[in-house]
């Protein structure tokens, strides 16, 4: 538990760092605007997370899991497992849990206002992959520790499954070409940045799609599938119809943006 935010920090700076220069390198869209008009107000929504989630929850879900370990709650604290079966099976678990949430958060109107402001970048990057709204993060972090509590999930196992979703979040947003040879193997194994952009396309019902983050079999388990966009990769919209207007993108707008009248 003493190091979990350092492990945290180093994972997420140096996912951070080998995505963004994926992207200088291999870019796969070209971008409608420069980074200097997105990143600055996308890393303030993430520090903004990052501070009040620290305030609510200091330990995190990680921290819950240790607390329910301690105090014996949940299945895994009271059924005898082998230790490894209850590591893998609570982050399978928890990724399912992240997967119908973010289902609910596009089905929901209240909840798809918070959500919304993820969608209504109009480039899609690493930067996209970290910015929430700071409510939307603090409802996240709620269930993820009523789960956590529930299934009595080890606290090791949490923490792989939040680097793993922070690491995969960043990953299937980035703006990267991944050979045409490589990538329909790949998602098969994880959601790819090609598997996710379709879920960024200006049509609705291409939004209401592929909602994994990191396991991409939840999708086609349940349904929610979509191979390819209609317009194809590189000639597709992203974004939100109602949020075309560069100034959106201001850190002001974007956390206002859930309380404006439509």
């Amino acid at each position: 538990m003493k190091d979990e935010a350092t492990t945290r920090l180093a994972c997420f700076i140096g996912v951070f760092a080998v995505t963004a220069i994926g992207e200088l390198l291999w870019p796969k869209r070209a971008r409608t605007l420069a980074r200097t008009r997105r990143w600055p107000n996308n890393i303030a929504v993430v520090i903004i997370d990052t501070f009040l989630a620290r305030i609510v929850l200091p330990a995190g879900a990680t921290g819950v899991a240790f607390i329910a370990e301690r105090r014996g709650w949940g299945l895994f604290n009271n059924v005898p497992l082998p230790r490894a079966i209850s590591l893998i099976t609570s982050v399978i678990i928890l990724d399912l849990a992240i997967y119908a949430q973010h289902w609910v958060f596009h089905h929901v109107p209240w909840l798809w206002r918070l959500h919304r402001m993820h969608h209504a970048d109009l480039d899609v990057d690493v930067t996209t992959g970290a910015r929430f709204h700071p409510i939307e993060i603090l409802l996240s972090l709620g269930i993820k520790a009523v789960i956590v509590i529930a299934i009595g999930a080890p606290a090791l196992s949490v923490l792989i499954f939040e680097v793993l979703l922070n690491a995969t979040s960043m990953f299937n947003h980035t703006n990267v070409r991944i050979p045409s040879s490589l990538e329909p193997m790949l998602r098969w194994l994880l959601v790819t940045p090609d598997m996710h952009q379709v879920h960024h396309s200006i049509v609705m019902r291409e939004t209401n799609s592929n909602f994994g983050f990191n396991l991409p079999w939840w999708d086609r388990l349940f349904g929610t599938y979509r191979a390819q966009p209609e317009a194809g990769h590189e000639q597709m919209t992203l974004g939100l119809q109602q949020f075309r207007d560069p100034k959106e993108l201001r850190i002001d707008r974007l956390l206002v943006q859930p309380f404006r009248k439509k």
